[in-house]
């Protein structure tokens, strides 16, 4: 387990300064509009789009691939650096849809810290659970924030207590929501001992803060109407009487999570949570790795790749990879060395992100995420360092749940596809399989939106018209084990066989009873559902 106590060693300031996280929550509790203020606060945009597209209003500034745009839901998974209050943030941008949990999964081996958003009036939903099992297998601290509150929601303390019970953690309330619904006034900084007020008004202005000097400073009577005061003034105390205190290494150690109230789309109790996550969020960690750990104020730069998006620029067909700078001051035109293939790159345009918008990255810190344009040579997985043959370990890549095989609309187009699949693969978007037997491919993923994803970015992206149809198969699993055992096993079943993008032998099979029988079988062989995606 890596080491997020007060006696870690102590990182150099650029690099303590750097908050890494993610934002993970179920559809439309407000992930995306939270990102948007943040970026607002954080000076780096004007005015927030809101999500639910309204003609060309406006387009939510992080939600930038076509589909996501007309759907109002987050697909790709897109990296933002700001400056707030002297830290340097990176939100790393989670897929909001429970058919991209791989891609999630991945996103989550990038980030320090995240923060869960829950809808008031619905508490802990399925999607959400999910993503939070996924930080408790990395131990990553979680702050929460309880949005939507000026809609109608749920009691207070029954929103807490559904987070004890459905995610086991400590719940300690950083602020206390004043009223709901129409009636929402604000909340109380339970840090700070301050009134915050919401402006309905002007949904991108910045809330009031009234400075008062606790719970009984008459101050609050001209702010808080009467029944509201006294209700305020009954339940911060039974929350003090009843919920544990806040503390800072709970958090950090992932037992705890502090709990914010507000409401995204009026930019309220967000500067609050911003607060919160410079102040309680973990400086950039250790990454796990072979031979040996990797700390971030090691000198000698390393980083990974945790994903990789292709066509982010639909005029230029590029791919950019999302690195992970795990160590050291990267700067631009430096040397690094590509672990797996030992080749050494020079790297000449690393970019930055706001969003859709680029900047050329001059240097990036231990913690930071920068993309870095190529044709095809980098892969999720990959480590690159300055010279040691270090090897980033823990980014899994997960059996398909549905397979599909897939065909041009025009038979003449057939290699273009080949290429747009071979792309996807490499993005980490689908698993593209090639059959021994026979011609074409099949294509796997987790839910059935992505194949409707992939379609239209097949079209969207390459002008070519597909059809997805029915596999005969339903699943695939990884075959590993002796060469000679796995080529006497791979000669007996070529029906069966496969290999995935990296060349790696695949068993697509119909039925569970299958894989049963061939573990009983061939007790050599390990038929795996999971591949680490490293070099």
């Amino acid at each position: 387990m890596l080491d997020r106590s007060a006696n870690a060693p102590t990182l150099p300031p650029e690099i303590a300064r750097r908050r890494t996280f993610a934002i993970i929550s179920h559809p439309d509790a407000g992930k995306t509009t939270l990102t948007e203020k943040f970026l607002l606060y954080g000076g780096a945009i004007q005015m927030a789009g809101q999500v639910r597209a309204k003609g060309e209003a406006r387009r939510t500034r992080s939600d930038f691939m076509k589909m996501e745009q007309d759907r109002g839901i987050s697909v790709s998974a897109s990296a933002m650096s700001f400056d707030f209050d002297g830290f340097r943030f990176n939100l790393v941008d989670t897929p909001g849809h429970s058919d991209f949990s791989e891609d999630t999964y991945r996103t989550l081996t990038a980030v320090d810290a995240a923060v869960m958003v829950i809808d008031g009036a619905k508490g802990v939903e399925s999607q959400t659970r999910k993503l939070f099992e996924v930080c408790r297998l990395r131990d990553l601290p979680i702050l929460t924030f309880c949005n939507k509150m000026d809609r109608e929601s749920r009691d207070t303390f029954e929103i807490i207590d559904e987070i004890q019970e459905n995610l086991a953690i400590d719940v300690s309330p950083a602020s206390w929501p004043i009223g709901t619904g129409r009636d929402f006034l604000g909340s109380y900084d339970l840090i700070n001992d301050r009134l915050e007020l919401m402006a309905r008004s002007d949904r991108n202005k910045v809330a009031e803060s009234i400075n008062i000097s606790g719970l009984d400073d008459p101050k609050l009577a001209e702010y808080v109407p009467a029944a509201q005061l006294e209700q305020l003034r009954e339940e911060v105390e039974m929350a003090r009487g009843l919920l544990p205190e806040l503390d800072p290494q709970a958090v950090l150690d992932g037992t705890m999570t502090p709990i914010w109230f507000g409401s995204a789309i009026n930019s309220f109790g967000v500067r609050d949570l911003m607060a919160g996550i410079a102040k309680l969020g973990p400086q950039p960690q250790p990454q796990t790795a072979t031979p040996r750990q990797i700390s971030p104020e090691e000198p000698k730069v390393t980083g990974f790749v945790f994903k990789v998006q292709a066509n982010m620029d639909p005029k230029h067909r590029d791919r950019v990879a999302f690195l992970r700078v795990a160590s050291g001051h990267f700067s631009r035109g430096m040397k690094l060395t590509h672990v797996r293939s030992k080749k050494v790159m020079t790297v000449s345009s690393p970019v930055m992100f706001l969003a859709a918008d680029r900047e050329l990255a001059e240097e990036a810190w231990a913690g930071d995420i920068i993309g870095i344009p190529n044709h095809g040579q980098l892969r999720i997985g990959d480590t690159l360092t300055e010279g040691e043959a270090l090897r980033v370990t823990g980014i899994p890549s997960f059996a398909p749940e549905l397979l599909n095989s897939v065909r041009a609309m025009d038979p003449m187009k057939a290699k273009h596809l080949d290429k747009a699949l071979m792309q996807f693969a490499e993005e980490g978007a689908a698993k593209v399989f090639k059959p021994m037997i026979g011609s074409g491919f099949i294509v796997g993923v987790v839910g059935a939106l992505q194949f409707e994803v992939l379609a239209s970015r097949i079209e969207l992206e390459y002008g070519l018209p597909v059809r997805f149809e029915g596999s005969q198969f339903t699943s695939a699993r990884w075959v590993t084990g002796p060469k000679a055992k796995v080529d006497a096993f791979v000669d007996g079943n070529k029906g069966h066989i496969a290999h995935d993008n990296d060349g790696d032998i695949v068993y697509l099979t119909r039925l569970q009873w299958d894989i049963d029988r061939v573990e009983r079988d061939h007790p050599d062989l390990k038929l795996s559902a999971t591949k680490e995606m490293m070099v």
